[in-house]
């Protein structure tokens, strides 16, 4: 699932982590295995990998502690299956950020998408799958809000059967997602609590976030009933998580634990070093 596609390719220069084992031909490292201590799931999206093979990238991943690689699709399963990983979220049946579920013309296609995807995830042992709210093109939060549940109601009962929760994304409509409706915490949770169903929740992407409202600490303790799921990413820039952005990552993983999340934290930053490299680093960084 290409979720960036007007990103373009970011270029940067860096000193490596230094890691055992030789650079392979992606550019990634041959890694040594790393040890974890088990209070965060880690996961990654793999748009962000998007040279690197699958196959190869999943075997990285196993070495550093990652049980998820994400955003993919019935298509890339097995490849996850064969290496002992799992999709903690799926990419969705829906047409892209844009186009979402505060568009009423949109229901029935949305809904007839995910209705053949439900299925397909159970069978995988999946049980979340990505969704969009779509921009604004002038509508009111208040009416975004009430098309998108009533678009989602009609999908929660086979959710439910099939053990599938459908999570929006926070996204910011400041710096990259102009004009998308679900940008604030706030606005998300009011969504949750009008579908009224356990099978809607949110992502709650750190990066986005930050950039759209800040107070990220204050905002999963008030709102962590509402997540389901994690995403990471420097700011400004979406690079590397490291100290060369404004974010306190293990500050802000010791809050998402503290409110007894069981869920996973994806990595999701563009990397402007070896990539596999700045993975591993990221995933330290978080493993509080």
């Amino acid at each position: 699932m290409n979720r960036r596609a007007s990103i373009k390719k970011v270029l940067g220069s860096g000193v490596a982590l230094s890691v055992a084992g030789a650079t392979n031909s992606f550019g990634s490292q041959r890694l040594s295995p790393m040890s974890l201590k088990g209070n965060i799931n880690h996961s990654v999206c793999k748009w962000c990998y998007g040279k690197i093979p699958l196959d190869t990238f999943a075997q990285d991943c196993r070495k550093i502690g990652i049980k998820s690689i994400e955003l993919l699709g019935p298509e890339d399963w097995p490849t996850l299956k064969k290496y002992g990983l799992t999709c903690a979220l799926a990419s969705g049946a829906g047409m892209g950020i844009e186009k979402g579920f505060n568009d009423p013309k949109l229901h029935d296609e949305l809904v007839a998408s995910y209705e053949a995807l439900f299925p397909k995830l159970q069978e995988a042992g999946y049980t979340q799958v990505i969704c969009f709210s779509g921009n604004r093109k002038g509508m009111s939060d208040y009416d975004g809000m009430r098309n998108c549940a009533v678009g989602l109601r009609r999908l929660m009962p086979l959710a439910k059967k099939h053990n599938v929760t459908m999570v929006m994304e926070l996204l910011n409509s400041k710096v990259n997602h102009k004009d998308y409706m679900c940008d604030h915490t706030a606005w998300g949770a009011g969504l949750c609590e009008m579908v009224g169903s356990e099978n809607f929740k949110l992502l709650y992407d750190i990066y986005h976030m930050q950039i759209m409202e800040g107070d990220v600490i204050a905002s999963i303790n008030q709102y962590h009933q509402y997540i389901s799921h994690y995403h990471t990413g420097g700011v400004p820039g979406r690079n590397e998580i490291d100290d060369s952005q404004e974010l306190n990552y293990p500050a802000i993983m010791k809050a998402i634990k503290a409110n007894g999340f069981k869920g996973y934290v994806a990595q999701e930053f563009i990397p402007k070093r070896d990539p596999i490299s700045s993975l591993r680093q990221g995933v330290e960084i978080c493993d509080i």
